[in-house]
Order: C-alpha cells, then structure tokens, then sequence
C-alpha cells in the first residue's frame, strides 16, 4: 500500500496506540475505539502518509466528548464487514479481513 494511516490524540507526539479497545483500519484510515471511556476523551488528528514519498497530511481535528445521558449507543447490534466477493492471495501469504461488530 501506498498510504499508512495513523491517529494522534490531542497534541504531537501523541499517536493512538492500538490495543485491545483501539484499531485504526490501514484499508479505510477509519480509527475504531471499543467501549469509551473517560480517558478517551479528547480530539483526535488523523495523519495519511505517502510512504513512496515520505509525505504527510494531516487532517482536522475531530473532538470526541463522552454523553452520560444514555442517547449514543442504545442501538441494536450490527455487523459492518466490507470485502470484496473474492480475494485473490498467493499460497503462504498472509490476508487480513476486517470485521466489526457494533451495538448492545
């Protein structure tokens, strides 16, 4: 791939590190956080890098504020998955398929 993507968290040097709550899709750019949380408040900045040209841009930041009044999330659970009908891969390689899964 061409670009890389990468999220930072309030200021630079911050970047979002991925764990157990937190993916940021290398497909899409999309960052993904599981079960928020009060230290996940803030904004966040995503930066796409053209790694054939060592380029950045970085996009504008987007807060993300916590709501205790039970409005978000009160949703049925959903499945987005988004692959293709077929993907081509040579023998002993490696394929990742992202799958999430969304609601209560």
């Amino acid at each position: 791939p061409e670009l890389s993507y990468a999220w930072i968290f309030n200021e630079y040097p911050t970047f979002v590190h991925q764990d157990n709550r937190r993916f940021v899709s290398q497909e899409t750019g999309n960052l993904y956080i599981a079960k928020v949380e009060a230290s996940d408040v803030g904004n966040y900045t995503c930066v796409v890098t053209n790694v054939v040209t060592n380029s950045r841009v970085l996009g504008p930041p987007t807060p993300l504020i916590l709501r205790n009044d039970g409005v978000m999330g009160e949703y049925e659970p959903k499945i987005e998955v988004q692959f293709p009908e077929t993907v081509p891969s040579a023998k002993g390689t490696t394929v990742k398929l992202e799958c999430f899964a969304l609601g209560k």
